[in-house]
């Protein structure tokens, strides 16, 4: 694949921000973990490195195309409508950096006339690379991946995000967790970065994942990623994913009807008011 001009200002962010995140990794007292809360709900923790990474990625591709907009989790609210428009996640995996946990993920994706042109997802811990380009393909470290050819639930492993909810959120998604297994799939699998979740269905090590509220920086990129690698990806109730606040289904293909049968039963939950 001969990256973009977009996609090589991307890899650039990435990497300026993989140090910042990796300094503060191996120090994290000087991160300055903060919990986070809406109406008194759990939402999380944000630390120093959440906001120096973020910063640190939108002055990198400001200075090359300064005419683009940014959506991103901390700090940057452009809105969808913006004609170049990059929607990122600085610490994807912020609980799992927090508590020291080598599990996370920069997130970067360009979107233009609100359609995902390329993405990059860097995981600091072990300096793997996921790129990403519209009509090109999915790359780990360079080399092309595509999702596995399982074709029936009981040959393949689904993994599954929680959303910070702890009412009826969660409980739909371990009623569908539980459907899941009485397929006998081989198992599932929690990690806590929806990112690289999503990218190992690319990566044809998961047949499926699944998560019934996610922000639009945790899966812009990697949805392309999935998508490129042979995946489909929608929301949970089987309608294409927007790029908003939404539920996210991907699967290699082959499995996403019998995936989609059973995680939208349990769709129908009053959503979060936080």
């Amino acid at each position: 694949m001969t990256p973009s001009p977009e996609l090589t200002v991307a890899i650039n962010a990435a990497r300026k921000a993989e140090k910042i995140l990796s300094s503060y990794f191996a120090d994290l007292a000087s991160a300055e973990i903060r919990t986070k809360y809406t109406n008194e709900e759990f939402q999380g923790v944000v630390t120093k490195a959440d906001v120096e990474a973020e910063r640190t990625i939108v002055d990198a591709i400001q200075r090359e195309l300064p005419h683009h907009h940014f959506l991103a989790e901390e700090e940057h609210t452009a809105t969808l409508e913006s004609e170049h428009l990059w929607v990122i996640d600085p610490l994807d995996g912020t609980n799992n950096f927090a508590h020291g946990i080598p599990h996370f993920a920069i997130s970067i994706a360009y979107y233009r006339r609100g359609i995902a042109e390329c993405g990059v997802i860097l995981n600091p811990t072990n300096g793997d690379l996921f790129t990403t380009q519209k009509g090109q393909g999915s790359y780990w470290n360079a080399k092309s991946v595509s999702v596995n050819q399982h074709q029936a639930l009981e040959n393949t492993m689904i993994a599954v995000g929680f959303y910070y909810d702890r009412g009826a959120m969660m409980k739909a998604t371990l009623n569908a967790v539980e459907a899941l297994f009485q397929k006998k799939i081989h198992g599932i699998r929690r990690f806590g970065t929806a990112a690289l979740d999503l990218v190992q269905v690319g990566l044809g090590r998961f047949g499926g994942y699944f998560e019934y509220e996610l922000s639009p920086w945790d899966f812009a990129a990697a949805q392309l990623f999935v998508k490129e690698a042979g995946g489909t990806v929608t929301t949970c109730q089987g309608t294409p994913l927007p790029l908003q606040k939404s539920s996210v289904l991907a699967t290699n293909s082959k499995l996403h009807s019998q995936i989609l049968e059973i995680v939208s039963q349990h769709a129908d939950f009053q959503p979060s008011k936080t």
